[in-house]
């Protein structure tokens, strides 16, 4: 004999407006949403991700006419329903015990105390897992593609083994005396106790080739820290009557902000001496680009035009230049633009660094029909020193991180982790993992394809969309600086990421998702399964 089928709020009926304004409102969430873990493309609104997997398991009132025989009594216990929905899609709610108590205890009557298991095949980004973990529901997750493995278990999985644990790092073990810490918080403020500590090193080794600016008197005199220095590309005019490069500017515009006087970038031609500088003007809106949308371009000394193709041909023989057109610094009374007032920055290529082809499609990698057809040619010599240096003092801190791991009391931490080593390298080995995506969110920030957004005044990543345009223009971050595309804002964004995952009371170095994570490579890549109950 078959059961009946018990009609789920899903299919009746679901306070829509108020489950849509939330998954919009989530789009302008930022720090601390899990969503800047990682770059992942196509990820779900996490309150609506929550509010079908609850509605899907909870039972509508029309599965009860028993309890409730008549549609006034029916409507009442729906808007009852409703209610806590609406509660529980509320971003500031994630979180909160109350609200996750009492929706948990709506799915474990309707499904008479068996929880399901929630499976997502292609979890992607790890949404659907997250939240039903987040529900209290044993939940499976796979995918073909790596990093969203990765992804997906550092916002599920890895917080678990190591819940209400106190960070180790000595500074914060000072703290541990007066305060305690909930969930996953250790561990975020070891990440960005450790991730300051790389950045410190990295100074040591690189500062010197992120110098100070000098500013004029006009400007508030002595030094600033530079955050961006906006380079242009250059080709060699097809003009025989002028020798050298001429710039390749998308727009001469660097401030376009509402309620500031719009700066720009004007390239000036010294004929006699075949040369060409760039002064910056203020209040004038010069419109001094010299490419069009079509890939054209003109050269500013003599007004030749430049055809796409021939900036192709001098692309694919290695033969386009860069020119440094202004360098932007921050004062105490904001950002400040500048005029070079020396030669480009030579900057060697290193020694060593990692290297792969690129996809020749032009369709999202238009680089390449310009020669660029490695992932190093998307990167200056200064960006690469920078990546591998600071790759490299992230894997040589997992010996420190073990080192002030031994030197932990009993008393301070639980006795499993004092004796257990392989729990301490589980440990480095999890903040090295939180620090290295840190290292991924700085990639698409310290590369040769990231624009200078005018009205905003900051360095907009890579990614704008699911793409790589030709970027004529770019900005080079500064790593040490305290403005967008700097390390130790990666990895804040990361630490607050990190102390907002849900996780289960526990701690001592166990996972406390019932231990059943399992690892499944195949032919086309590497498959994930892992489970967790975070109630």
């Amino acid at each position: 004999m078959t059961t009946p089928h018990k009609p789920k709020l899903i299919e009746v009926a679901l306070p829509l407006e108020a489950i849509s304004r939330e998954a919009s409102r989530e789009k302008s969430i930022r720090h601390g949403h899990p969503s800047t873990l990682h770059l992942w493309w196509a990820r779900r609104p996490l309150a609506a991700a929550r509010a079908v997997l609850w509605s899907s398991l909870v039972d509508d009132p029309t599965a009860h006419p028993d309890k409730f025989p008549t549609e006034e009594e029916q409507d009442k216990e729906r808007r009852r329903l409703f209610g806590i929905l609406e509660r529980l899609v509320v971003w500031e709610n994630s979180n909160d015990p109350e609200v996750l108590s009492e929706a948990h205890h709506e799915i474990k009557e309707s499904c008479d105390g068996d929880l399901p298991n929630i499976l997502d095949p292609f979890c992607g980004g790890g949404t659907i897992p997250l939240e039903a973990g987040r529900l209290g529901l044993p939940s499976f997750g796979g995918d073909l593609n790596p990093v969203a493995v990765l992804i997906t278990k550092a916002l599920t999985e890895i917080p678990n083994r190591f819940a209400n644990m106190p960070p180790i790092n000595p500074k914060s073990r000072e703290e541990s005396k007066l305060r305690t810490w909930q969930g996953a918080q250790g561990l975020a403020e070891d990440i960005r106790y450790y991730g300051e500590l790389i950045r410190e090193k990295a100074w040591e080794s690189i500062g010197h080739l992120y110098p100070k600016v000098k500013l004029p008197k006009e400007k508030g005199d002595g030094e600033a820290t530079v955050i961006a220095w906006l380079w242009a590309r250059t080709v060699k005019s097809p003009d025989p009557s002028w020798p050298g490069h001429v710039p390749l500017i998308k727009s001469g515009i660097l401030r376009n902000k509402s309620g500031k006087p719009v700066i720009s970038v004007e390239p000036v031609v010294d004929r006699v001496n075949k040369k060409i500088t760039y002064e910056l003007r203020e209040g004038i809106h010069s419109g001094s680009g010299t490419m069009s949308t079509r890939g054209n371009a003109i050269c500013v000394a003599t007004g030749t035009a430049i055809p796409k193709d021939y900036i192709k041909q001098e692309g694919e023989q290695n033969k386009l230049g860069t020119n440094l057109l202004a360098v932007i610094a921050e004062t105490k009374k904001g950002r400040v633009y500048l005029s070079p007032d020396c030669s480009d920055i030579q900057v060697k290529r290193p020694a060593e660094y990692p290297t792969g082809k690129l996809s020749r499609n032009s369709r999202y990698m238009v680089p390449t029909l310009y020669g660029m057809r490695t992932t190093d040619s998307l990167f200056t010599n200064r960006q690469l020193i920078a990546l591998t240096t600071f790759s490299t003092i992230l894997r040589q801190t997992k010996s420190i991180i073990l080192e002030q791991f031994s030197k932990i009391t009993d008393s301070e931490i639980s006795t499993s982790f004092k004796t257990n080593d392989s729990i301490s390298s589980s440990y480095a080995n999890t903040i090295i993992t939180y620090l290295a995506f840190a290292i991924d969110r700085c990639a698409a920030y310290w590369s040769s394809q990231c624009v200078w957004a005018t009205t905003r005044e900051t360095i907009g990543q890579v990614f704008g969309r699911q793409a790589i345009p030709m970027v004529w223009d770019f900005a080079e971050a500064n790593p040490f600086s305290s403005s967008s595309g700097n390390w130790s804002g990666q990895v804040n964004w990361i630490s607050k990421a990190v102390s907002n995952i849900p996780v289960v009371s526990g701690g001592g170095g166990e996972d406390n998702s019932e231990k059943c994570s399992h690892t499944i490579g195949t032919k086309k890549g590497l498959c994930s399964l892992y489970r967790s109950s975070l109630l």
